[in-house]
């Protein structure tokens, strides 16, 4: 599942959240198919989402190449980012959200991608690569998930919701209050605001921001329970939240073994329009596996293996264009209208300060 407070207000959150990242060290998910003792040049270090990659698809890598793969989890791009800011790395690729590429490789932080190791590059639908203005020709990352935040509704708790309903004016139910979250993440609440008035979720016009915001502190904020990106998922298995703004792969994890509300559960990108996020594969500038980074990249790029991936959360095969004719599952939405509903959150420069103050005055006043 995926959250993003982007830097720029919170530097003492950052600060913070490296130290705490050195101190409690690197929490290791040994996988099945990956634990044999190897030489330290045969392993591969991932730093990726928490709920973001099936050991299936590990334990396969590692078999195939004989190698070990040590996967540590994050939570937010801030996390991950200030840990390797700090120096308290070790890994060879992260998975940072489109923003957070940009920055990174501006950064000076990023490896350049060797093309000549990537057979299956070729694979990854165009209209991905023509969002990625900052780096058109994959010289710094390779797309993972284009992805989305979306709005889940338990109709079993809501039997009168219909398609009317797929808005972002679904948050301004009072009938509801107290059983809506939204996820603690700047850049797709206000971006989600802005574009339910007809802006871009990038917009760098503050009129436009303080009308974005207006709508979030007076009609959706007095019907949620909280900001919430890391409990929303299971708040939604417990039923204790109806309807939930956040990454359906954290909240069809939490409903795996309850086939009663996965079937009553409801999943829309709202009518207006989502900020999107593109997550990409980067090797580090320090990274010590390079060759091994790059034949991870060029195996996840497979369709056999990309199928597997958006099969397991669901997602639209929204990156790898020949892996949808090999999906076993269907989409929770089909990549067409995913693709037609989104647009990409791009690093907005020195806007963001602006965003951070105001985003800041969201959370403080009555949070």
């Amino acid at each position: 599942m995926r959250t993003s407070k982007l830097p720029g207000l919170h530097t003492g959150l950052l600060a913070k959240a490296a130290g705490l990242a050195l101190a409690a060290g690197a929490v290791c998910a040994m996988l099945p198919g990956c634990v044999k003792k190897r030489a330290a040049s045969d392993t591969l270090y991932l730093y990726n989402w928490t709920y973001y990659l099936p050991d299936s698809i590990l334990d396969k890598f590692c078999a195939e190449y004989n190698v070990k793969a040590v996967y540590d989890q994050y939570a937010s791009n801030e996390e991950m980012y200030a840990k390797i800011k700090a120096g308290g790395s070790g890994y060879d690729i992260v998975f940072p959200s489109s923003d957070f590429i940009e920055m990174m490789q501006k950064q000076n932080m990023l490896a350049k991608i060797d093309h000549s190791k990537l057979a299956n590059l070729s694979n990854i639908d165009p209209r991905i690569v023509e969002q990625a203005q900052w780096d058109t020709g994959l010289d710094y990352f390779v797309p993972y998930h284009y992805g989305a935040a979306t709005i889940s509704v338990n109709t079993s708790r809501i039997p009168q919701f219909d398609s009317s309903w797929k808005t972002w004016k679904i948050f301004e139910r009072p009938e509801f209050k107290g059983k809506m979250t939204m996820l603690d993440d700047m850049r797709l609440v206000i971006g989600g605001a802005l574009m339910s008035l007809g802006y871009s979720p990038n917009s760098t016009n503050e009129t436009e921001i303080n009308t974005a915001c207006d709508i979030i502190n007076t009609k959706w904020k007095p019907n949620l329970m909280r900001f919430d990106a890391e409990a929303f998922g299971k708040g939604y298995a417990n039923e204790d939240f109806w309807i939930v703004h956040g990454y359906f792969e954290g909240i069809k994890e939490e409903i795996a073994g309850n086939a009663r509300l996965a079937a009553k559960t409801v999943v829309f990108i709202p009518e207006e329009g989502a900020p999107a996020q593109l997550e990409g594969m980067c090797i580090l500038k320090d990274a010590a596996h390079p060759e091994l980074a790059h034949k991870f990249i060029d195996f996840f790029l497979r369709p056999e293996i990309y199928a597997e991936f958006t099969d397991y959360f669901s997602f639209p095969a929204t990156v790898n264009v020949p892996s949808r004719a090999l999906k076993k599952e269907p989409a929770f939405i089909p990549v067409d209208e995913f693709m037609e509903k989104t647009s990409l959150d791009y690093d907005v420069g020195e806007s963001i300060q602006y965003y951070n103050d105001v985003w800041f005055n969201i959370i403080r006043i009555g949070g």
